[in-house]
């Protein structure tokens, strides 16, 4: 599994050729990326804020991962985008997209659309994307990366997302204001229990503007044994090295 960060919330996710796309944004700093180069076949969206759909309207003909009212939502605002399965999925359910699995988790945060008739998201949300469908068996030879989308610090990061979906990568945001700052982003990857910490949604706009070695202290502090990895805009981490 190949993770390539492109600022903010943005990932490519390539898994045994499956490419999905993570909350398209590409007016941000910290990329150089030119999103029409990329040609994912599913793009997900944790949730409906601007910041993380930016793109979506360059994916024309892709395929949505998303709650049925953002599918909704992109399809009357932006053109003809088929959605898995046929409808959107919601939280708590796993679809097979590929040679991937996503399972929609919760996030603790807001999803009103900016339109004049205040459409809302539905839930918003994280997304574990995983090489094998997640099961109460562990298998130590998948691999699976946490998407936590905006959100506050939720228990069901220690309940269900660390012992049911097993992440090796949690990508977590630490602005601080909109969502989590460094202190509980690094509580949420100890619950988690991830081998590997990417700090996401940081240094895009002033309110966010955090610096990562915060984080890092942070992390240590829990005791995790998580790797923090800060990646710079348009950096791949590649979980088969």
């Amino acid at each position: 599994m190949q993770l390539t960060y492109y600022g903010h919330s943005t990932f490519h996710v390539d898994v045994d050729g499956t490419e999905l796309l993570v909350d398209p944004f590409f007016d941000n700093p910290k990329t150089d990326a030119d999103p029409e180069e990329l040609d994912p076949d599913y793009v997900l969206l944790t949730h409906g804020h601007a910041d993380h759909i930016g793109d979506v309207d360059r994916y024309e003909g892709t395929t949505l991962v998303a709650t049925p009212e953002i599918v909704s939502y992109c399809r009357d605002e932006f053109g003809d985008f088929d959605a898995v399965g046929g409808m959107g999925m919601n939280l708590g359910g796993t679809v097979e997209v590929g040679e991937a699995f996503v399972t929609m988790v919760r996030a603790d945060h807001t999803n009103g659309m900016d339109t004049d008739y205040g459409a809302t998201g539905g839930m918003p949300a994280g997304f574990v994307i995983s090489d094998t469908k997640p099961t109460q068996v562990s298998d130590a030879d998948s691999q699976s990366f946490y998407h936590a989308g905006d959100t506050s610090l939720m228990s069901e990061m220690r309940d269900v997302i660390g012992p049911f979906l097993e992440p090796d990568v949690a990508a977590v945001p630490i602005g601080d204001h909109f969502t989590m700052g460094p202190a509980q982003a690094a509580l949420a990857v100890d619950w988690v229990d991830a081998d590997h910490a990417v700090p996401i949604h940081y240094d895009t706009f002033a309110p966010i503007e955090q610096d990562p070695e915060d984080f890092s202290r942070e992390v240590a502090a829990t005791g995790s044994d998580a790797e923090v990895t800060v990646l710079d805009g348009d950096e791949t981490l590649d979980l088969d090295e």
